[in-house]
């Protein structure tokens, strides 16, 4: 390997202590090992509706997962209905500027509250049905002729709330009501690379949903890949990576892959570092379902979220450092929204729902995962460590 030319503790602005520590020890190409780890699953993992109803229960009710982008409901005096995760949630930014996560049901007779996916101002929230009326801070703040329900007590019948972190970047939330959930070991090292990057600040330039016939680990695979990328996005971005491993880094479950363009050498560490995205990749799966990855000019962010054995909806994020103030700031961030859903969605999410039509024919018993797709064995692991044995 090439003698490291910039000191892992010169750390350029922008970036965490150990963030340049990954990016320093990406080899030149002529010096990379070329791993040979091999992993193999039974197809079950992506067919069972048990697997799927194990993995509910037990993972994504049990563990805090990502709802949405802070940047997403910036402003305080805000709220939005989110129902991705097959439950009606319900997101607010009270006027101190605290994110909060409730069930979206109304007390009275559960009716929805708010019902627009896009984040609005609101003084109170007012249920459309019969009236009742909550604070964004989840408390009943009036319900009509109170005097024929003259055994309700107001402050009994806030709003069901959810336990709810912001961290990095993110709105957590833990999905079960009743779980004594904490953020999971590694969070916080994850957090402190993102808000390094300044995701905490950004501005949302786009969001797209998409509705995929697709196991979620399916359609989250390829972003733990390098392997796929000159092949399936040969005629877009492939040329733009090198067929080489990626620098690898473990924070509990979280997983954190570091890779270097096609014209990556560690000589370019020696100039100039105020954009090194240009020449680095940073590829971030914040567990259970959660894609982070850099781009020069832009950060997309994907949630996976399972509703079915074979459906996810994705939650897609386009953030930026700011609104676009200038015809060419737009016309780059409008092209860069459009590549992305040509890559994103026309060819991975594509790719994993062509899986599962393949695998949906009972034909294959097993996957295999080669030396340049070893962080998906760790990641069926990690998932497969919350289940019962008799799921896995």
């Amino acid at each position: 390997m090439s003698e490291a030319t910039v000191a892992v503790n010169e750390v350029p602005a922008g970036l965490t202590a150990s963030q340049w520590q990954a990016i320093c020890a990406l080899p030149a190409p002529e010096d990379a090992h070329i791993p040979t780890e091999e992993a193999q699953r039974p197809t079950s993992v992506y067919l069972s509706e048990d697997r799927h109803l194990a993995e509910q229960s037990h993972l994504f009710n049990k563990v805090p997962v990502v709802v949405t982008v802070s940047a997403f409901i910036p402003d305080p005096g805000s709220a939005v209905a989110l129902d991705g995760y097959g439950l009606p949630l319900l997101v607010t930014r009270d006027r101190q500027g605290k994110a909060r996560v409730f069930i979206n049901a109304c007390r009275h007779r559960g009716s929805k509250i708010v019902e627009s996916s896009t984040p609005g101002k609101a003084n109170l929230m007012v249920c459309p049905y019969h009236a009742w009326s909550y604070s964004l801070e989840g408390k009943c703040a009036a319900i009509p002729r109170h005097e024929t329900f003259p055994s309700l007590k107001k402050e009994k019948l806030g709003l069901v709330a959810l336990e709810t972190w912001e961290e990095g970047g993110f709105i957590w939330a833990a999905l079960d009501s009743n779980s004594n959930s904490q953020l999971l070991e590694g969070t916080r090292q994850v957090s402190t690379d993102l808000e390094a990057f300044g995701l905490h600040r950004m501005y949302a330039y786009g969001r797209r949903t998409y509705d995929l016939p697709a196991n979620w680990k399916l359609v989250i695979e390829p972003f733990l890949e390098g392997y796929h990328v000159q092949r399936l996005h040969a005629r877009s971005i492939g040329n733009m990576f090198a067929d080489l491993p990626n620098v690898v880094s473990h924070f509990g479950h979280h997983i954190r892959q570091t890779s270097g363009k096609a014209h990556f050498n560690p000589d370019l560490l020696k100039g100039e570092t105020s954009n090194l995205h240009k020449h680095i990749t940073h590829a971030y799966l914040a567990f259970p379902n959660t894609i982070v990855v850099t781009s020069p000019y832009y950060i997309s962010v994907m949630i996976l979220m399972p509703r079915a054995k074979d459906r996810t909806i994705v939650d897609y994020y386009m953030l930026v450092k700011s609104k676009p103030d200038n015809p060419k700031a737009e016309d780059l961030y409008k092209r860069s929204y459009e590549l992305i859903h040509d890559v994103f969605g026309g060819e991975d999410f594509r790719a994993a729902c062509l899986q599962q039509e393949a695998l949906n024919s009972g034909a294959i018993g097993e996957v295999h995962f080669g030396g340049l797709e070893n962080m998906i064995g760790p990641f069926h692991t990690s998932v497969e460590s919350f289940l019962p044995a008799e799921a896995r």
